[in-house]
């Protein structure tokens, strides 16, 4: 054994016997000797820090190692356990932990680690960021999730102990949203069971104190009512010759309970299965005699009976399930499940039931090819886009209540319930999806369990975005989000270079790629594309690039310009008092004008400007012009609106809009009816640019003030071929 990784500043910590003990019961040759260096790295590293119940905080990761022995799980895989904290809250590096465990335990401490020191921009995208990277690491391992399903456990078993209620909540919402699900996905229902009821109890805790004093009551009520009805089911069995290994009964968990009271949306008194009841056989045949003799005995219910054993859920859980009703005098409604002792290891460890201990070697990550879930899960992280996204896809494929169809060739195929052929033209392969362009069902709308579902796909076939709202599967959205988004990108990647090349056109300048790409670091753009597709989404205004191509065009900018000679005309005086809105710090009697530059509205943030013979003219505070009074402060005067009580008034005040939109007979009359339909009034406009597909128009608009601007520049956006509409400066 080599020296430890960090040097022993306590005193040695005392073998945890227990853990090691455990260990050897189900793999009495492992490795226990790592087991115990892993646990005085740990012990060390974590000195005295302490946990929020106030125990040393060893106690955790001690804990989450004895949580993965109990489902017997290699020697890797709870070195992993004691060490996932210690990159995290402590100086340990990974590269120490390979030195002195390997490569492949630093792996998994650094898929398990969290995201702690990870900038983000909120608290849900640092989770889906976390959970982004837990996707990932869990395809190359499924030891990994294993791992930080235990440390999530024993953090749900310690979450009363957290002082802050909304960090509890957050937790168990979390637990709830991602953790019990991926647990059942790979069949570790008693976990799962766990989890839920834990996170249950803290997000509902009146719903869960009701049930857990109605469940309280039925114990005292029919104590003996499970023992009896084990032992009847066990003779029922027995008679009709079937070998039983075990006849077991149990209630469902609280928050089982309280989901089916929500999705049926019954009283708890209505419940028909609260109790559930066990029966584990030798073989697989016997199962179905099992089953033929429960039947025999008892009415059953209809619409509950369900074959798990010859149609597999996707996480490899196997059983029998049906629904009978007890013999008189209960009368009471009961679930079976029927399974081999195989089939129940799988269902209440799942993966972990399937772990093969040996001597001297890691668990065969290949374990995770059994999942196809996984690598849905992995096409969905490379068809999303943000974190966000992804997790929202990754929830739509963790909830499934399954129904199963079959392709033409006899494929079996699991969709959630609910589920459309586009859903299972994904599921067959993403190719499949993006061309299809029909389906046939056995002549229905939606598939049901043993539907066989055949796709006509078409060369030039494409998803449609509206296809979006009627998928529910996360891999179909992720894909159809995918190819709408690349669309939207083409298509603003075409419009932000025809965009620039009419700009640069029409000033007289060199629009070439070359000098577009010395403008990409002053606008904080990596490549031309991304400036295209800035340009073409209306992020990056085509002045802003030639400004930032050629910066002695700004600087000409900010003179003194000549308006259009169209637009050009008289200063308006500004309006009386009783008619519209004044000016606030002049001078009683003073002229006062609006700058033709800037075009300034109620809202706007504004100076005035005294000029000899003129009086005083109004600019925005961002103006230009106001550059070229640099020199003659002593002109500038300090001024505000005259809002008059209770609002902004109604006085009417001329804003300009600038417009590119494709050169259609229509779009003149498009453009005045929307700025009518948002109660703006068109004062001037004039065509400054005409091209055989565009044209630029200046539209002058009366307008209340900067709001009502806002209002009618955002209806201007959203006429179809109005590429460009923003707010003009000159």
């Amino acid at each position: 054994m080599q020296a430890h990784i960090l040097p022993i500043t306590r005193p040695p910590a005392p073998r945890p016997t227990a853990l090691t003990n455990r260990i050897l019961a189900y793999a009495p040759h492992a490795e226990v000797g790592l087991v115990d260096a892993a646990y005085e790295v740990a012990y060390q590293a974590h000195g005295t820090q302490t946990r929020d119940n106030g125990d040393p905080y060893i106690t955790h990761p001690l804990a989450v190692a004895d949580i993965l022995a109990f489902y017997h799980l290699d020697v890797a895989s709870i070195c992993t356990a004691l060490l996932h904290d210690t990159v995290e809250d402590t100086g340990v590096t990974l590269a120490q932990i390979e030195r002195q465990f390997g490569g492949t335990i630093a792996g998994l401490v650094d898929g398990v680690t969290k995201l702690t020191r990870l900038e983000l921009q909120s608290d849900r995208t640092k989770q889906a960021e976390n959970f982004r990277k837990l996707v990932l690491a869990m395809s190359r391992d499924i030891r990994v999730l294993l791992v930080k399903l235990a440390d999530r456990l024993h953090n749900m078993r310690t979450l009363g102990f957290v002082t802050n209620i909304e960090r509890r909540k957050r937790i168990a919402h979390e637990t709830m949203d991602i953790y019990a699900p991926l647990a059942a996905r790979i069949g570790m229902d008693a976990m799962k069971s766990e989890l839920q009821t834990r996170a249950f109890a803290v997000l509902e805790p009146e719903a869960y104190g009701t049930i857990q004093a109605r469940l309280n009551y039925l114990r005292g009520q029919g104590a003996d009512v499970i023992e009896e009805v084990r032992q009847e089911l066990n003779q029922v069995c027995r008679d009709a010759g079937v070998e039983v290994l075990e006849v077991s009964g149990r209630e469902k968990s609280a928050f089982s309970i309280w989901e089916k009271m929500q999705r049926r949306n019954v009283a708890f008194e209505q419940l028909s299965d609260i109790m559930a009841f066990r029966i584990v056989v030798p073989t697989r045949e016997q199962c179905y005699w099992a089953l033929g003799a429960v039947h025999a005995a008892y009415p059953v219910i209809a619409a509950r009976f369900k074959d798990y054993i010859s149609t597999p859920k996707t996480n490899g859980y196997q059983s029998l399930h049906t629904g009978v009703t007890l013999r008189h005098p209960r009368n009471q409604k009961i679930e079976i499940q029927i399974r081999t002792q195989a089939m129940h290891d799988v269902a209440d460890n799942g993966v972990a039931a399937h772990w093969t201990f040996k001597e001297g070697t890691n668990a065969p990550p290949q374990e995770v090819q059994h999942f196809a879930w996984v690598q849905d899960l992995l096409e969905i992280l490379e068809n999303s886009g943000a974190a966000d996204e992804f997790l929202e896809n990754t929830k739509l494929e963790l909830y499934q209540d399954q129904v199963f169809c079959f392709t033409p060739k006899g494929q079996l195929i699991q969709l959630p319930r609910g589920a459309t052929p586009i859903d299972f033209a994904y599921a067959v392969h993403s190719q499949v999806g993006d061309t299809c362009v029909g389906a046939k069902i056995n002549g229905r709308l939606m598939p049901q369990n043993g539907d066989q579902v055949e796709i006509m796909t078409s060369r030039g076939g494409t998803p449609s975005p509206s296809w979006e709202r009627w998928v529910v599967t996360g891999k179909a959205r992720a894909r159809i989000r995918k190819y709408v988004q690349a669309q939207q990108r083409a298509q603003s990647i075409d419009q932000g270079r025809a965009a620039l090349a009419r700009a640069f056109r029409q000033d007289g300048l060199d629009g070439s790629d070359k000098v577009l790409e010395t403008a990409l670091k002053p606008l904080k753009l990596a490549t031309l594309t991304d400036l295209f597709v800035a340009v073409g989404g209306g992020h990056v205004g085509p002045k802003d690039v030639i400004h930032a191509a050629y910066p002695e065009m700004k600087a000409a900018a900010r003179g003194p310009r000549n308006l259009p000679s169209l637009l050009q005309r008289p200063p308006a005086k500004a309006p009386p008092r009783e008619s519209g809105m004044a000016v606030t710090g002049l001078v009683a009697g003073m002229a006062v004008h609006y700058a033709g530059c800037c075009h300034p509205l109620p809202g706007d943030r504004i100076v005035g400007i005294v000029t000899t013979g003129k009086g005083v003219t109004i600019h925005t505070r961002d103006c230009p012009t106001l550059e070229s009074f640099a020199a003659t402060p002593e002109r500038f005067i300090d001024v505000d609106w005259d809002y008059p009580a209770g609002g902004r008034g109604e006085a009417s005040h001329t804003g300009r809009i600038s417009v590119i939109a494709g050169n259609e007979p229509a779009t003149l009359a498009n453009l005045t009816n929307a700025i009518s339909r948002h109660e703006g009034s068109v004062a001037n406009l004039k065509i400054v640019n005409r091209q055989q597909d565009f044209m630029e128009v200046l539209v002058d608009v009366e307008v209340r003030d900067v709001r009502h601007l806002a209002n009618v520049i955002a209806g201007l956006r959203a006429v179809k071929g109005f590429t460009q509409v923003e707010r003009a400066q000159s």
